[in-house]
């Protein structure tokens, strides 16, 4: 099969599943999870990527190329990953829609600040909501129940996960990576670390299901917040978060009848 065979059928198979996600979605909210790196370099993760300065001029025309993508979904609400609580976001965003504020590393601002701009939308809404992680249970219960190399190898590759998207970050416009990031097969080994933490645990110390526990109780806390974005049928929340939620908050859409999911790729394919 050439190569402009197999590009016509991509196209085709793309405009068959735009189509027909397109009439399940008549008269529903719908709600497109954006699972983005952190661009500020903040370190806040167990792994961490590291990435060029998204404020150069080639990074800047590919944050242009992603705005782009996302205006075809057409939000009429933006989500950031951010304190509902706080005063400095709405504040910058306020500054930067008179001109008074140039934008930071933050993807809140170089994704969601833009879009909305462009968009003309008057304010962005953080819906964060924090949390506890209590990885020091699980790795206490590892050492305790020998399983310390099981669990170092587990966490090792979730390590080369991470290394590799900042390999590939290196050699691909953002729009590219984050296409990668949030491609399905993407998203499933994420969580697969997640999932596998469920066995370290027994009755009186149920260190990696707590783990878990504490981790959906803040994914549904922050889809709790989404939620209250959606008041008409012809609402469309865009929600720009950190791709370790991506799948817990895509779950959570895809549970509720109703609303409707949307995802990245589907307005990307006429890229």
């Amino acid at each position: 099969m050439t190569l402009r065979i197999v590009l016509v059928t991509m196209t085709l198979l793309c405009s068959a599943v735009r189509s027909w996600t397109q009439n399940a979605c008549v008269g529903k909210p719908q709600v497109l999870i954006l699972g983005t790196y952190h661009m500020a370099n903040p370190g806040h993760d167990m792994y961490n990527m590291q990435v060029d300065d998204v404020r150069a001029p080639k990074r800047q025309l590919e944050l242009g190329q992603v705005a782009d993508v996302l205006a075809k979904f057409a939000p009429t609400k933006i989500a950031i990953e951010a304190d509902p609580d706080s005063k400095r976001v709405p504040a910058a965003y306020a500054d930067y829609l008179a001109g008074k504020h140039e934008l930071t590393q933050n993807e809140i601002e170089q994704v969601g600040f833009r879009l909305g701009k462009q968009l003309g939308h008057p304010q962005v809404f953080p819906v964060d909501v924090d949390g506890d992680f209590p990885i020091q249970r699980v790795i206490n219960y590892a050492k305790a129940t020998g399983r310390s190399a099981e669990l170092d190898k587990m966490m090792a590759a979730t390590g080369q996960m991470v290394a590799a998207e900042n390999e590939y970050v290196k050699s691909h416009t953002v729009l590219q990576t984050l296409l990668y990031m949030n491609a399905p097969e993407q998203i499933a080994a994420n969580d697969n670390f997640y999932m596998q933490l469920v066995t370290y645990g027994e009755p009186g110390d149920y260190a990696g299901p707590d783990l878990l526990a504490a981790w959906y109780t803040r994914n549904i806390r922050i889809y709790g917040n989404i939620v209250k974005l959606v008041q008409k049928p012809a609402d469309r929340v865009l929600v720009i978060y950190g791709s370790g939620h991506l799948g817990w908050l895509q779950e959570d859409v895809k549970m509720d009848p109703s609303l409707c999911l949307r995802t990245l790729g589907e307005f990307a394919a006429a890229q």
